[in-house]
């Protein structure tokens, strides 16, 4: 999809995000702590648990120590003597959200995608990747402030994969599943580094088979495809090549996530074994084949519908030399670094490709995307009602789709497209557990399972747009205030 994007099709202006935001209510009371080791007890709020049961008013959740002993009606989970009670009458309790697909070697801006801007001349490359490995915390605190408790990277630098076990343990971080470098039959240069590759070049069916066998040996969470609609002369190569991929991923026991957004392409991912389709089929209707195709092998599908729209705002404040609109961030979430860079927009006209000056050539572009929107729709619409799995990403990163507050965008547009917003929930909790491989854990409200909750103020089942209205995340047993990780108290 990037980069059909990046050549002019973009997403419309209406799906920006811009929505309106809602005032915050007053944060919860604070928790009582008689002893450390005493369990936590979450009173008094309704429990929407993530499996589309109905919701539990006067609920009681038990959590002892990362992981839930108990989760329901108060006659079936007794308040332990020595427990810590934060009551949470008046509000919902839900578990934490997932975003299914993002990048940690992505900025938000152009300098971390400078295939879309070249603006390496003002922000090396290098540099930028630098700055993001070392200092992924800006993006961590972002996500628990916007309730994303766990995040799947679905491709990216070899780094990502050291930011899993450390985020396990961290509670200031979201869980993290990384797929690692993208193997691809098209190698952009530009998001290259001179001994480090974001990409494993699909030179042939042997290059994909070791591409798999290096991703399998850093323990990769899966294997990602980056499948661009090649020419007709070339299909029945890039096939074969792909088919080979998902063979060798089968041979080394990994899920395989492709990137398709033409329905021919996403048939092809599927038949040679693809578990997760992270892009939405945008080209045309999706077809009784195709449903067929997912049912049959449980694959499931990710929208990811409203990225373009970054993408659009960028290009747009590049050729006007006005400030893009501020960034939806309802609560502050977003660090002020990429804020700054994103403010850049209007400033860098001068690095686009000329193509983009041609008259008439970016105004054809928008429009071309525009008719392709409403496709992406109906399809999600179909395939929901056809009870395949949906989960949520955002695809944050991408150029200002900021990490964090970017799921709010997506599952507002998912409602807008058809699903009603008990199952856009579902799709951004347990759906997302499920891409990532972490279901067992993660995803929904259940004794056993590890804490990762968010407190709002007002029912996500009547609008999908009240989880904007936080008051509390909860990740692994610990209680953040959505005030202690709003940007202006993160320590620089």
């Amino acid at each position: 999809m990037i980069q059909r994007l990046i050549a002019g099709l973009v997403a419309p202006l209406a799906l920006a995000g811009c929505v309106s935001t809602s005032k915050q209510s007053p944060e919860p009371p604070p928790v009582a702590q008689p002893a450390a080791t005493s369990p936590l007890v979450l009173t008094g709020a309704t429990l929407i648990d993530g499996t589309g049961r109905p919701p539990i008013t006067d609920s009681v959740v038990i959590v002892d120590g990362e992981r839930i002993r108990c989760s329901g009606a108060r006659a079936d989970c007794p308040v332990p003597s020595d427990a810590r009670i934060l009551d949470l009458t008046g509000r919902w309790l839900t578990p934490g959200l997932v975003d299914a697909h993002v990048h940690f070697s992505q900025t938000a801006w152009a300098d971390g995608r400078p295939d879309a801007i070249p603006v390496g001349s003002l922000y090396d490359f290098a540099d930028t990747q630098a700055s993001l490995r070392t200092m992924p915390e800006r993006f961590y605190r972002a996500y628990l402030c916007a309730g994303v408790t766990a995040v799947f990277d679905v491709g990216g630098f070899p780094w990502t994969w050291g930011l899993r076990e450390a985020a396990e343990t961290n509670p200031l971080a979201p869980h993290i599943a990384a797929a690692g470098p993208l193997v691809s039959h098209i190698n952009p240069p530009q998001l290259a580094l001179p001994a480090e590759q974001e990409f494993i070049l699909l030179a042939d069916e042997e290059a994909g088979r070791s591409g798999v066998r290096y991703l399998a040996s850093n323990r990769t969470d899966a294997v990602k495809v980056w499948f661009i609609a090649p020419g007709e002369a070339e299909r029945a190569e890039i096939d074969a090549r792909v088919a080979a991929v998902g063979d060798e991923a089968r041979r080394q026991g990994l899920p395989l996530i492709v990137h398709a957004t033409t329905l021919r392409e996403a048939k092809v991912a599927v038949r040679v074994g693809a578990k997760v389709l992270v892009h939405s089929v945008e080209d045309e209707p999706v077809d009784d084949e195709f449903v067929a195709l997912l049912k049959d092998n449980d694959v499931i599908y990710i929208p990811t519908l409203v990225v373009a729209s970054g993408y659009v705002r960028m290009y747009d404040a590049a050729l006007s030399g006005l400030p893009p609109s501020p960034v939806d961030d309802p609560n502050r979430c977003v660090d002020r670094g990429t804020l700054e860079r994103i403010a850049l927009s209007a400033e860098v006209g001068d690095y686009l490709s000329p193509r983009f000056r041609e008259p008439g050539r970016w105004e054809q572009a928008k429009a071309r995307w525009a008719q392709e929107y409403p496709t992406m729709a109906a399809n999600l619409r179909r395939l929901y009602e056809e009870g395949i799995e949906i989960a949520m990403g955002s695809d944050a990163g991408n150029p200002l789709t900021v990490h964090g507050p970017s799921v709010y965008w997506e599952m507002e547009a998912m409602q807008a497209a058809g699903m009603p917003p008990g199952a856009v929930l579902i799709a951004a909790t347990a759906g997302g557990a499920s891409a990532m491989g972490m279901a067992r854990d993660i995803g929904t409200v259940a004794a056993g399972k590890v804490a990762d909750f968010v407190v709002v103020s007002a029912d996500p089942l009547t609008d999908i747009a009240n989880m904007r209205r936080i008051d509390s995340v909860v990740r692994a047993g610990v209680v953040h205030s959505l005030s202690s990780l709003e940007r202006d108290n993160i320590r620089r």
